[in-house]
Formats: structure tokens, sequence, C-alpha cells
């Protein structure tokens, strides 16, 4: 993974730089924005031997994100509760391996944002579309809360949702544009976050779609 690694290792953000959201956490404004079609091609390669589809809660309703997994673990949620699972429970197989590329970007926007040496195992896919959104919640089913999460947006833009660690707390709202890249960890590790409804559009690469990948150490 050598090549890959120096490639995000010096990528800096667009124009628009880091902006600190908090102690631990940042937005790389155009972090990947040269790599969108590569990413984008590794997407299809996981969805085609894991396919998108919408899980359901604990409660029994069906998420209005799309989703899929790749890497060691991917993260599972249906009626038995939330949690990491090797396999997909859709096929029985294993979770596609996680694509060299995803793990070099997600090791350089953690540096970039002030986390060295982030070696992430999971990697979820997120697709929305026109309505879907993601509702405020906490990252707290991995193992090791000492290491950052790491957020990539491709496609259709979107407003993030970012608050503090009760949910009662309002969130600041920032738009993310496809390339952009947030990173919490450390002192903002356990902050509520989230997508608002996806407005309709159409991106050049993505059509009506916004991809987000997620990438932790869950195991």
């Amino acid at each position: 993974m050598g090549a890959l690694a120096d490639l995000f290792a010096g990528t800096a953000p667009g124009a628009g730089g880091i902006k600190i959201l908090a102690p631990g956490a940042a937005l790389l404004r155009g972090f990947v924005q040269a790599s969108l079609p590569a990413l984008l091609q590794e997407i299809e390669h996981v969805a085609k031997a894991a396919p998108f589809r919408r899980m359901v809660t604990p409660g029994g309703y069906a998420m209005s994100v799309a989703m899929t997994n790749c890497g060691e673990a991917g993260w599972i949620t249906d009626l038995g509760g939330y949690r990491y699972g090797a396999t997909d429970p859709q096929s029985g197989r294993p979770w596609p391996a996680m694509p060299p590329m995803f793990r070099a970007l997600a090791a350089g926007a953690a540096k970039a944002a002030g986390f060295d040496g982030f070696e992430p195992d999971a990697c979820l896919i997120n697709r929305y579309e026109a309505g879907a959104k993601l509702s405020l919640h906490q990252d707290k089913d991995e193992r090791d809360f000492s290491q950052p999460i790491v957020s990539v947006s491709l496609g259709l833009p979107a407003v993030f949702l970012f608050g503090g660690e009760e949910r009662r707390q309002k969130p600041a709202r920032l738009r993310l544009e496809s390339g952009d890249v947030v990173v919490w960890g450390g002192p903002s590790r356990h902050r509520y976050h989230g997508i608002d409804p996806l407005a309709p559009g159409s991106d050049p690469l993505t059509g009506p779609y916004r991809y987000n990948l997620t990438l932790r150490k869950a195991l």
C-alpha cells in the first residue's frame, strides 16, 4: 500500500482548508476531490459482492439509508440490535476486503487532523437518495474509543449535523460537498452526529445519490 499511503499522506485539503469543529474534530475540505472516480469505482466493486440494502433497526423500522460494508468487520442493525459482524447476514459470506485506497485515505485524513497511525478495520458505506437521512446518534459499538472516525463524502451535497455529547445539545449544521472529509476523535469521539434529509439533485459522478464512507477501528 506504499504508493497509496504516500498519495494521501501528502494530500492537503482543498481551497477551503481545514476547519476545526471542536477539540479533536476537523473538516478537511476537498481532501479526496482528485480521487473521487477511483473511490466510486471501488464502491461499485464492494456493492457487487455485498449489495446495498436498507437495514432494520431493533425497533423494526427500515432505515432510509441503504448500506453495505467492507473490511474485517461490518456494522449491522436488525431486530437483534446494533453490532459488528465478520460476515454479511444476507449472504453468509465474509464482507468484501477493504480496498487499499480506503485504508490509505483514512490514514492520511486522520493524520491531517492530528491522529497518527490510524488503521481502520471496518468501513460502512452509506448510499443516500432524496429524502434519506441519518438521525443524531453516537458511534459507540466499537471496542477502541481511542481511535478516530473518518467520514468521507462523495456525490450530492448534504447537511452534516455535529452535536455535543448529549442528544439535547443543539448541533452545528455544516454543508458537506463531494470530496470533503470529517474526522473526529479524542475528546470529540462520542459527539452526536447525523445527516439532514438529502435534497434532490444530480451529481456528475453519482447521479441522484450521495455516498458516505465511514471508516473505523471496530475490533
